[in-house]
This record gives C-alpha cells, structure tokens and sequence, in this order.
C-alpha cells in the first residue's frame, strides 16, 4: 500500500512528510538539504516496539495523548476535568497548494478537529509550523503545542540554547544530551531572561556539523522540550503554555497555536545565523530600509534626575558627536522622583519642563536632531491616578495582596478597555509632541495573576493579543515612529515583537566584555540590524577587564549603534574619538544592516569579531579579549582572524591603510591585529578590487 507522500521546498531546503504505515498520523520522512527526499528516510525504524506504542515509536509530526501515552504527546485534551484525558483521531485529507500544506484529523467522539500547517516563506530556509483546533462541544486543552520536530542523530545531540539571567542575557550554552530529557522556558508572560525561546540541535559528533534550528513565535509563555529518544533520534516539543493550566475550547471556536519557525544549514550554526537573519530581515518588511539612527540615550547619564537644563546639555553634546536622535528615558513625567510612583500617569513634569514639554522637543529638533521617548505601558505605581480610578485594571486574586515587584503593578493587558487606554495615551503623546523614537519597557512579570468575576480565561494569550494590538496600531497610526522593544533588558525578544518593532535592547548590562558576551549569543539567534547597543562607561559586572573607548565603539558598532555615557565628564579628546567612531560607523552601517553576518571566533578566544559581507565590501569588526598589559616579553606574531565566505581569487584592499590581500590569503592566513595596551579593537573595511 502506499502511503501519500509530500514535500515542501525551501531556497535550498526540503521538508517531506509522509502519513503513517502504523497508524492515522503524519510523520517526518525527510527534512536537509535539498534532494535529502531521495532515497530511505533516515528516521525509518524496525516497527518493532516492547513496551511503546508505534506511536510512541514513530518520527510523529503532532499526536495527541491516548495515541501516543507514553513518549510525549503536543496535545491532552478532555471533554470535562472529571472525563478521561485523550484523542484518538483519524485522517480527514490533506490540502496542498503553493508552499503550503494543511492535514487535517478528527475525532468525532470528542469532537475535536486538528489541523497541521506548515508553510514557506519565500526567499529563507524557514518553514512556519502551526496547528489549528475546532471543537464541536466544550473541551479542555491541558497542552497544545505547536509542533513536534524529529532529527536523526547519531551519536547523542549537541544542543545550542542561550541562556542566563537579568544582565546576562543570550549566554551562547552548549549541552550533549545522549538520553533523556532537557526542558527550557518561561512562565513570567514574557519569553524571559533565563532562556530565549530559540534552540539549534547538531549531531553529537565533534565539529560544527549540519544544524536544525527552530524559534517558537510566542511573546508570552513558553516551553521547548527536547527528548533524546531510543533508536537514535531527538524529538523536539514547544509550544506555548497556559497560564491556568488548561484553556478551554467552546463549541464552533478554533484556537491558533504560535508558530513554530523551523529550519536546517549544512553550515553548522554560523550558517543557521545567517538563515534567521534573512527571516528577520524579511520580517521587517519595507522598514528594513529606513536607516537606524545613531541615539543617545540619558538614562545611564541622568537616572531620575531629568529636567529640560541637564536633557539640552547632553544632547547638545550628543549632536556635536555625531549623535542623530537623542532619547529621553524614564523620569520625564510627573511623580517620577524615583521608581516608586508616576507609572500610569504619562503627563511630561510641568517643574521638569517650565518652559513646556513641546518647547523642549523643539529645542532639542532645533540641534538637528530626531526626538525620543522611554514609556511603560503595561505598569502602573499604586499611588498613581490611574490606579486610584481603576484598581480593577491590575492583574489581582481575589482576597490576596497586591505583591509590587520595582514598586510596581502590572495592567491586565488583555482587557479591551485596558488596551484603549494604553492605545489613547500613546495617541495622546505621539500627537501633541514630536517624537519620531518610542522606547517600550516592561520591568516585572505578572505574579498573582487573575482577572477576578470573569471565570475561566486563557490570561497569558489574552495578554499578548492586547500587546500585538497597540503593537500593530503604532504601526499603523504612527508609521514614522520608530520602535524599540525592551523588558527590563532582554526579557521579550521574540518574532512576534520583531515583526512589529524596529530594533529590541538585549540587556541593560552595556559593559563592554559583558557586552559581547551577550552580543555573541544575540546574533546566532537574531540579525544586527535589530540589536540595539550602547557606548557607555559602565564598569564590567560579570567580566571587569578594561577596555578601551574604542573597544566600546566596535562593540556597540556591531549592531544598532547608541551613546548612554555621561557626555558631560569626557574629555575633549574622548568626544573626539567618539565623533570619529560615529562617522565611521555611519558609512558602513548599510553593510552591517544588510549584509551577510559571519561570527568570527568567539569571546573565550583571545581574538574574536563579526564579519558582515554586502556587494563589493566586507567590514570586519575585531576585538581583543586577552590581555593587554604591553608588549610581549618574548617576540611575537600579530593575532589573525580568518575570514570567510570570501573569493579566494580575488584580491581585497583595506581602505584605510592601502593593503591590499588575496582572498585566499584572507582565508588562510586571516587579517593580522596587533594588539596591545593602547589598541584593543579595530574595524577593518574591505574593499573587493
């Protein structure tokens, strides 16, 4: 008999499904380069099972609890709390068209209906994976992944994640898991700090070898499961996860998961980088192109102290380096003294700002430069106005105290009327001043979250849709306006965010070897064009090595380049510098925007830096994380990076100095840097002859 077989095609990718021979599911026969269809399926097995289930056994797409018991199901769904948990469903057809593929089960006496999509996005390597449930009667979905992923491995998994905390975001973390199973995410109602919702998986085999990698779409709560299961393969799980435990299906209603972005590179990680930055590059749509503006930022100058005097005279000094937008942080609105009130009440400091909030934009316009500001929406301080009018806004348990978390209350942003508000402020703010920047921060989780007198609600999704709302209306009421999404540092980067914001703030930590440890993670996961970075003179929290003013400059330069230092206490030589650095950056930011990045080394190496290729340039940015206490004692050669992705018979000109390489000599060898106390990092470009 057999059994229907199809096939999704990417650039350079192809993704076979098949249904089963063991039962009514669909199973992977294929996913990898292209052509990888042709020939046995490697996630074959000998249908024997002891103990299992064939379902349980099986390279399985999706299965719901009661067809696979034992190994992991991405769905458990009951007709009430007190009926027995699990579907046993059959195929209903398949739809195929373009790119896209639907396959649909039912199971008439649950009545329930499942449908597996999957789609191409044209011009990656990502094909999106969501599933789609309808019920006929009122059900209870105690988990409803998006989608299970299966990878053949042979010996064991080298799984990459990033992991860390609050200032130690997107810690670049490598694991072997041989049997067993390794679980990550959040249940803070963002993706959080301690991981990123994002995992690549590798055959446990030495080297950097093909690398499957996948991305849940999901600003709330998360989870990716990955199970190292008999016979040699890893089935990976994630989805989102309900904050009440179950959400429930209502009659006629289909509940959407997230979707899952799955994809594959022959070239190890480095290659799956560059896969997901042409996915974000593609998320961004006609924005890409609007250049990302050189800020400054006061806050790590100013804290709360802000007022019109001290704001003009940084950003008087701002303009003069170089600085082309200057943004006003947290502290500008009344009752802000500190972190304990204001929150809620976003009307500018009348004792702040005598002159008017409007005639302080303009003076700040009138030094050539774009204006900005930092806002919180979703918080609210307990002695503001706003919680006076509504306490009901806040997220409560009935009965139980209000926890403050920063001093503060979170909104329940999943309420329509909570989210009117929040759209009318923004309004407000963006149209009686002129702000062409918006910083959006979240700074505490939800703790006791409840909507109290409204029975059973999917919170954490309601939540999110409220977000993605007023998201997408900044997008379309105020289309100038540039967006940044922050949580308290990295905590909400995710492709949700990223397809409706403009670059996103991966740590608060801006000291410059913490810095780069962050920024290394960053980019295996997301693109540069998005990675905002600043140049600021905070001190090392986790690595307090010195480094230089340049260092800083290169570091900050690899992505979306900003100033957060106290302008005021530098020198005149160091303001030169700085102009020097901003110019620079200026003439090659469309190259590391748009170009092909490349990680060079990494920061546990003595030399590192980030490659970013576009047309006939390359501009390589260099850093050196070893010593710098002088010259060595003993003669020494100058540290070499290799670079990659270059012609080897054509010949390459630095443009500052007039050498001149062969591209294999570029390749083999790799640009020379010598390193010393005075010069720790450099940015090289590249000119193809």
């Amino acid at each position: 008999m057999t059994h229907p077989r199809w096939t999704l095609r990417t650039d350079n990718t192809t993704y076979t499904v098949r249904l089963s021979q063991d039962g009514p599911w669909a199973e992977l026969d294929a996913w990898g380069p292209a052509g990888v269809e042709d020939g046995p399926s490697a996630l074959d097995w000998s249908h024997r099972t002891h103990f299992v289930t064939p379902a349980d056994a099986a390279p399985a797409e999706y299965l719901p609890y009661g067809q696979r018991p034992f190994t992991g199901a991405e769905l458990v769904a009951a007709a009430s709390p007190d009926r027995e948990r699990g579907s046993w469903w059959e195929f209903a057809g398949a739809e195929e068209s373009e790119g896209a593929l639907r396959l649909a089960f039912t199971d008439d006496v649950l009545g329930l209906r499942t449908v597996l999509c999957y789609e191409t996005v044209p011009g990656t390597d990502v094909i999106l994976r969501w599933t789609e449930h309808t019920a006929t009667r009122e059900l209870r979905l105690e988990r409803l992944d998006s989608a299970a992923v299966n990878i053949p491995v042979t010996a064991g998994a080298r799984l990459t994640c990033l992991t860390g905390q609050w200032s130690q975001e997107f810690q670049h973390t490598q694991l072997h898991l041989t049997r067993g199973t390794f679980t990550m995410g959040s249940t803070q109602g963002v993706p959080g700090h301690a991981y990123a919702p994002w995992l690549a998986v590798q055959d446990g085999t030495p080297g950097d070898g093909p690398a499957y990698g996948i991305a849940l779409e999901w600003a709330g709560n998360w989870h990716i499961t990955a199970e190292a299961e008999p016979g040699g393969a890893i089935r990976v799980r994630a989805g989102r996860v309900p904050h009440e435990g179950a959400v429930v299906l209502t009659p006629g209603t289909t509940l959407t998961t997230p979707r899952l972005a799955c994809t594959f590179s022959a070239d190890g990680l480095d290659g799956l980088s560059r896969v997901w930055h042409r996915y974000e590059r593609r998320l961004a749509g006609d924005r890409l192109h609007r250049p990302r503006k050189v800020l400054y930022n006061s806050w790590e100058a100013t804290g709360f102290d802000v007022d019109a005097a001290g704001q003009l005279e940084l950003a008087k000094v701002a303009a003069d380096i170089g600085a082309e937008l200057f943004v006003v942080d947290d502290g500008w609105f009344t009752g802000r003294a500190d972190d304990t009130g204001g929150l809620g009440d976003w009307h500018p400091d009348p004792a702040a700002f005598p002159h008017g909030f409007d005639r302080f934009v303009e003076d700040v316009r009138g030094l050539g430069l774009d204006f900005g500001l930092w806002v919180e929406p979703e918080a609210v301080s307990p002695g503001s106005r706003l919680h006076t009018e509504h306490p009901d806004w806040v997220y409560r348990v009935e009965g139980r105290p209000a926890r403050l978390v920063r001093n503060q209350l979170l909104l329940d942003l999943g309420r329509p009327d909570v989210q009117d508000f929040v759209i009318g402020t923004l309004d407000r703010l963006l149209g009686t001043y002129a702000v062409d920047y918006l910083k959006w921060d979240m700074n505490r989780p939800p703790t006791e979250r409840g909507r109290p007198g409204v029975g059973a609600v999917d919170l954490d999704a309601e939540h999110v849709a409220g977000y993605l709302r007023v998201l997408d209306h900044l997008r379309t009421a105020h289309p100038h306006v540039t967006v940044e999404g922050c949580a308290g540092g990295g905590g909400r980067v995710d492709h949700l965010t990223l397809a409706r914001t403009d670059v996103v703030w991966p740590s608060d930590n801006t000291a410059p070897l913490d810095r780069l440890s962050i920024q290394y993670g960053f980019l295996h996961a997301h693109a540069p064009h998005v990675m905002s970075s600043w140049v600021t003179d905070a001190p090392g929290v986790f690595d307090p090595r010195p480094r230089s003013l340049a260092f800083r400059f290169v570091n900050a330069m690899c992505g979306v380049l900003g100033i957060g230092a106290d302008l005021r206490a530098w020198t005149p030589e160091e303001r030169a510098e700085a102009t020097r650095w901003i110019a620079r950056y200026k003439e090659v930011r469309d190259v590391v925007h748009h170009g092909e990045a490349r990680l060079l080394g990494s920061p546990d190496e003595p030399t590192c830096g980030v490659q970013y290729d576009a047309g006939e340039r390359t501009v390589v940015a260099a850093l050196s994380t070893g010593r710098l206490d002088g010259a060595p004692l003993v003669p020494g050669r100058p540290a070499r990076l290799r670079l990659r992705g270059l012609d080897p018979a054509a010949r390459y000109r630095d443009t500052a100095t007039g050498t001149t390489y062969g591209g294999a000599h570029l390749l083999h060898y790799g640009l020379p840097f010598a390193w010393s106390a005075g010069h720790d990092a450099d940015l090289v470009v590249l000119t193809r002859e």
